[in-house]
């Protein structure tokens, strides 16, 4: 069986203040099109359809859209929802769309009851992991502490005990939205850590043939059996390196994978560029950036006149700019955001215990901190599923 694996749509976001909706059309126009050129038997997308719970209606339509051509195709797709979408929202009306092929998962508590496919070598189960929210999701899971790894490990569990009922050589596909260890993030990504804890390890997903993973921004290929597809767009200049693609899977009769990484449109290229406004504008060796979007970061020791609108007669797209003036680490002046740049919100809590009292917190406060922003991120999350 031949799947095509993608995720992290984020369908009604912008990047940096510029629309984007009309590059996420052209995505799915060309996904449409590598479904009938490349003979894909289904279609698996692992979360983050839109870019929040409420998305704008012109997300809407283009979701829409896209679910239409994917049922004009005859071609099955199956989707869950991830840490941006409202399960709830996503999946109104999943019942029904079922009917054309279209397979929303969103409903945590179907974890172990599959989407069952054929080809001419036996059956194919795609288990659909929603994004587990592990405050919200626990006692579904009959857990006793929130965390990623527990939530996960409860609904592999069912995953593998529906699969043991299965008919000898049944395949197996899992989608599932989640930081798995190993990952590399980029800065484009909602945090999701609970309990200080945010990545889970690939062992918990073993059992299976194909998981395919969203969350992360990156393709990346944890293990042959396990690979997040990335987005196909690239949403903040921390992913100017990355080579957005979507993932050809051919799932043999024994379970065996082989996979092919397939390009996906460019809109404009991304270039983070640095050093002082001179430079930047005399370098020839960036000749080559000229009609990128651009992050500029600028080095001069006395913030120029007019940085970007001198920037921009270069470099005309370019959105960001940052001044980051060379200095010691120690300098008095170095920016309050870059001493904090990298470090999550309960290290920065812990910090300013320490910096308060002389000491940072005991075990006990630790606790107490962890229960404390967990409580918060369920609470938020709480928010948007009753907006």
């Amino acid at each position: 069986m031949r799947v095509l694996h993608t995720s992290d749509w984020h369908l009604g976001r912008a990047f940096h203040r510029v629309d984007m909706l009309g590059a996420q059309a052209g995505f799915i126009g060309h996904l449409v099109t590598t479904v009938r050129e490349h003979a894909v038997d289904a279609v698996v997308v692992s979360g983050d359809v839109y870019d929040r719970a409420v998305p704008p209606l012109a997300a809407v339509e283009l979701f829409d859209d896209a679910l239409h051509r994917l049922a004009d195709l005859g071609v099955p797709t199956v989707m869950i929802s991830g840490n941006h979408d409202s399960a709830r929202r996503l999946g109104v009306g999943a019942g029904l769309i079922d009917r054309a092929g279209i397979h929303l998962r969103t409903e945590p508590a179907a974890a172990g009851t599959p989407v069952v496919l054929s080809d001419a070598h036996g059956d194919v189960a795609f288990y659909g992991l929603p994004y587990l929210e592990p405050a919200l999701v626990k006692d579904e899971f009959e857990v006793e502490r929130a965390g990623h790894e527990t939530v996960l490990a409860a609904a592999m569990d069912r995953v593998r005990a529906d699969l043991a009922t299965r008919a000898t050589g049944t395949r197996s596909v899992v989608l599932a939205h989640a930081f798995v260890t190993g990952g590399e993030p980029s800065d484009s990504e909602r945090d999701i850590t609970v309990g200080g804890v945010a990545a889970v390890p690939a062992g918990v997903f073993d059992g299976v043939d194909y998981v395919a993973l969203g969350h992360l921004h990156g393709c990346q290929t944890l293990t042959e059996r396990v690979r997040y597809s990335g987005s196909p767009l690239a949403y903040s200049f921390s992913e100017a390196g990355h080579r957005k693609s979507m993932w050809l899977v051919d799932l043999a009769a024994d379970g065996s994978v082989t996979a092919e990484r397939l390009d996906c449109p460019v809109p404009r290229p991304l270039a983070r560029i640095r050093g002082t406004l001179e430079d930047l504008l005399a370098a020839p060796e960036l000749a080559r950036h000229e009609d990128a979007w651009v992050e500029a970061t600028l080095t001069d020791p006395v913030r120029p006149a007019d940085p970007m609108a001198r920037l921009a007669e270069r470099f005309p797209h370019t959105l960001s700019l940052v001044f980051a003036p060379e200095r010691a680490a120690d300098d008095p002046a170095v920016s309050y955001a870059r001493r904090l740049a990298g470090r999550s919100d309960q290290q920065i809590a812990h910090d300013f215990v320490a910096h308060v009292r002389g000491a940072g917190p005991d075990e006990r406060e630790g606790a107490v901190l962890r229960e404390a922003f967990d409580a918060v991120r369920a609470d938020d999350a709480l928010r948007e599923v009753a907006r």
